[in-house]
């Protein structure tokens, strides 16, 4: 080979390595004897940032965590810890194989007494305030958020059969508008996925003289996946319905609504000073995300007797060993499975408890066959129902890098509900003189479904004073209509499902 020649061959070489070095890479986490998906495996990068595998075992590194000298240390409860280099999972095709590491009870001498699961449930209670207390330092929580909404009717329909403003043959064509809208929802039920990253600082002080949690936001990217007409919530739904009926109102005029014997106080309307000055007054996305993210991690607290009544009501759950294991660090960790012993009780599932001081670092429950979280029917006396028939999760808990106790990791919650509307509904004029009244009907049948993902990828200490002089600036989507990769090539996050993957918004 002349020298010439070397040299084009090693610059090609170079440039394609830069290619393949600048890709993300991903791999998969799998049991090493059944070759099975392990899901919410931790992956530690670089002794820096804390992802997890997906509910497919999968997982991806942003591209400065993709270069071939990256450190990856994996770790699942049950199994061996394993480490290695992202050159190191490439040279494996991007399969990382767990050995198992399940023990039973009576391999191991526990302690010099042997306890019953219902004494550790008791002092899994005891010891709840002090494991999971708010952690008062000053702290930013890198956090990746995704949220997945699903609203499938069986039965929606919409029909105007009174108006003052319409002739017969407007009222024909109104309602074959209304009937096109709601004929597209049953062809194809809406499903909406929006993914943020984000830094939420944190710190305990003080306001009026009193202790004051403070809490900001800053978003770095979020991203919004949906069919962009279509509705994906029943609240949605009933304002496209609403903004429907308002088209072929007079736009100059303002209306109350009225369903059933009960009237609305809201005050609608197309004219735009009106909406102008509404829109004013809106909550911005950004308080609208802290919201729904303060909520999240309030239901997702092990403190929380609604959510775990579980552990809170212990006694009236039927708690079995399944054995033992140890985490990362070597400790010793029981593992209780649980089901309904009394009727009042929900949930089945299963708890990984610290030998040392009894905090729940896994929880994994769902909801027992014919159970249901909560719900009201008043179907024949209102004409409303709503049951939510669905609830099931997973919360991962790790010790806290700042001060003592446990801290989120990651969680998984799926909510569902069934609903069903069969109401009336008017439009009436809000004037003294004779009144416009259109009237119609509702009727709605169906399910939505909600999941939730939350992972903290990292933790460090902040100052309260960068916390209070954080500007906290609002934010807007960016609206995709397929799942690409690149937008999200240079953060670290959760990998999507194929059901994200797949989808594909139709306009």
């Amino acid at each position: 080979m002349t020298r010439y020649k070397f040299l084009i061959l090693s610059y090609l070489l170079l440039f394609c390595y830069q290619i393949t070095s600048a890709q993300n890479i991903s791999g998969k986490i799998i049991d090493s004897q059944t070759g099975e998906s392990i899901p919410y495996a931790t992956i530690i990068v670089n002794n820096a940032e804390n992802l997890v595998s997906n509910a497919e075992g999968l997982f991806t590194l942003s591209e400065n965590n993709s270069n071939s000298n990256s450190q990856l240390t994996i770790s699942y409860l049950g199994y061996a810890p394993q480490k290695l280099t992202v050159g190191d999972l490439i040279k494996q095709q991007n399969i990382i194989k767990l050995q198992p590491g399940i023990i039973e009870l009576n391999e191991v001498s526990i302690s010099n007494k042997k306890l019953s699961p219902y004494e550790i449930m008791a002092n899994v209670k005891a010891n709840i305030t002090q494991n999971y207390a708010r952690n008062s330092i000053p702290k930013r929580d890198m956090i990746f958020f995704r949220e997945t909404t699903h609203f499938k009717p069986s039965i929606l329909e919409v029909e105007i059969d009174k108006s003052t403003e319409f002739s017969k043959n407007e009222l024909t064509k109104a309602n074959a508008r209304i009937t096109a809208f709601t004929s597209k929802l049953l062809s194809q039920p809406p499903k909406q996925f929006t993914d943020i990253l984000c830094n939420r600082y944190s710190c305990l002080t003080t306001k009026e003289d009193k202790p004051h949690y403070l809490s900001k936001l800053e978003v770095l990217k979020a991203t919004k996946l949906k069919n962009e007409n279509s509705s994906t919530s029943l609240e949605e739904l009933q304002k496209s319905a609403t903004d429907i009926v308002l088209t072929l109102l007079d736009s100059t005029k303002y209306y109350r609504v009225k369903s059933g014997l009960f009237g609305s106080r809201d005050t609608i309307s197309l004219r735009k000073d009106f909406n102008k000055k509404k829109n004013k007054i809106k909550s911005n996305q950004l308080t609208s995300t802290k919201e729904n993210l303060n909520l999240f991690l309030i239901e997702n607290n092990i403190a929380n007797t609604t959510r775990f009544e579980f552990i809170h009501d212990y006694e009236s759950y039927h708690y079995v060993f399944e054995g033992a294991t140890y985490t990362s660090e070597n400790e010793f960790v029981y593992i209780l499975s649980f089901k309904p012993k009394k009727n009042k009780a929900k949930f089945k599932g299963k708890l990984y408890i610290t030998e040392n001081d009894y905090a729940i670092i896994r929880a994994d429950y769902k909801l027992e066959e014919g159970k249901k979280v909560n719900g009201f029917n008043f179907k024949f006396l209102l004409g409303v129902k709503s049951l939510e028939n669905i609830g099931q999760g997973t919360v991962i808990y790790k010790n806290s890098p700042l001060g003592n106790g446990y801290y989120l990791h990651y969680a998984l919650q799926e909510k569902g509900q069934y609903i069903y509307v069969n109401r009336p509904l008017k439009f009436i004029e809000l004037t003294n003189e004779d009144k416009d009244v259109v009237a119609f009907d509702l009727k709605i049948e169906g399910n939505s479904n909600e999941k939730f993902e939350y992972l903290n990828m990292n933790r460090t200490e902040s100052s309260e004073a960068i916390i209070k002089n954080l500007t906290e600036d609002d934010f807007a989507f960016i609206k995709i209509k397929s799942f690409d990769p690149k937008i999200w090539k240079d953060y670290n996050g959760i990998e999507p499902l194929e059901e994200m993957k797949q989808f594909k918004a139709i306009d």
